[in-house]
């Protein structure tokens, strides 16, 4: 194996590499979620874990999930991946990767305790006819947390700085052959892109713009335009009310201050609090329990 490039299973990856890709017609937009079985905040790797070490209850982070779950599944598919006991930030599953089409990049995490979960994510994303992208071994990037998809530019924004590396965009424009923007994240509570970043269909966006390094802020303005961007201030931010889920035109976050509500209700989104205080102990919310499988889940399974 070359030694500069991640490799799931040589066999299997190479296989699953130049197999033909099923039919579209099989595929389904979904969103990928894990349960909270084996959720907690059992390390720290964020500023969000400080002190927060044993202090998740399992039975209220459960609920939360189930509640996010049932809003999402009323308007979309919703795939599952098993969880498994040992690694209790599975349940985020915006961190697996990143899919487009019938190709994925598989992550390849900063922090030690999370890199077991890159197998299991391999693997689910084999078995669903995926195309999985070779990554090289020492560039660090954790899926759909730094890599998000505009759905009206046709662009990947990739935040670097914290948990993914600063070649990560240059490798995500070359697998995916779309337009990558490089984005530099500089306060160390918002780690991941999707913590203080949301773009939304129309060309709108949420953000919060003191996250981002200047050039990042003027690359942003650059191709936003000013009546498209959402600001959020810092109590919103620190809310992660930037780290959303849009669905049918309703956006799901934990929370959400008056002044945002009323900018998303003018520009035609309807905002849906979804409250995820325990998973906020780890560092994470409605976008980071979930991972948009855009056109390709092939099995998209009811949760029993």
């Amino acid at each position: 194996m070359d030694a500069d490039v991640a490799m799931c299973g040589d066999t299997t990856r190479a296989r699953v590499r130049d197999a033909a890709a099923p039919p579209s017609a099989q595929r389904r937009d979904a969103l990928l979620m894990c349960a909270p079985d084996y959720f907690g905040v059992d390390y720290i790797i964020n500023p969000w874990m400080e002190n927060q070490v044993g202090r998740a209850t399992l039975s209220r982070a459960r609920a939360q999930w189930e509640n996010l779950r049932s809003k999402l599944a009323a308007h979309g598919d919703i795939a599952f991946v098993a969880p498994t006991p040992g690694l209790p930030d599975m349940v985020f599953t915006a961190n697996a990767g990143l899919a487009i089409g019938d190709k994925a990049v598989v992550s390849r995490f900063h922090a030690r305790e999370r890199r077991p979960e890159e197998r299991l994510f391999c693997d689910w994303f084999e078995t669903q006819g995926y195309a999985i992208a070779p990554w090289p071994e020492n560039v660090p990037f954790e899926g759909a947390g730094d890599a998000l998809v505009d759905p009206a530019r046709d662009i990947v924004w990739c935040g670097h700085g914290w948990r993914s590396g600063a070649e990560a965009p240059k490798h995500l424009e070359r697998i995916f052959a779309r337009r990558t923007i490089a984005l530099k994240l500089v306060d160390p509570r918002f780690y991941h892109l999707d913590t203080c970043f949301c773009p939304l269909s129309g060309g709108w966006l949420i953000y919060y713009p003191a996250a981002f390094d200047i050039a990042s802020q003027e690359a942003i303005r650059a191709i936003v335009p000013v009546e498209k961007r959402i600001e959020v201030g810092e109590k919103d931010a620190l809310a992660f009310a930037c780290n959303a889920i849009e669905r049918a035109g309703r956006i799901f976050l934990n929370a959400c201050s008056d002044e945002l509500r009323a900018r998303l209700t003018d520009s035609g989104f309807t905002p849906v609090v979804t409250p995820l205080s325990e998973f906020m102990k780890a560092g994470g919310a409605a976008k980071c329990l979930t991972l948009r499988l855009p056109g390709a889940a092939r099995q998209v399974m009811p949760r029993g």
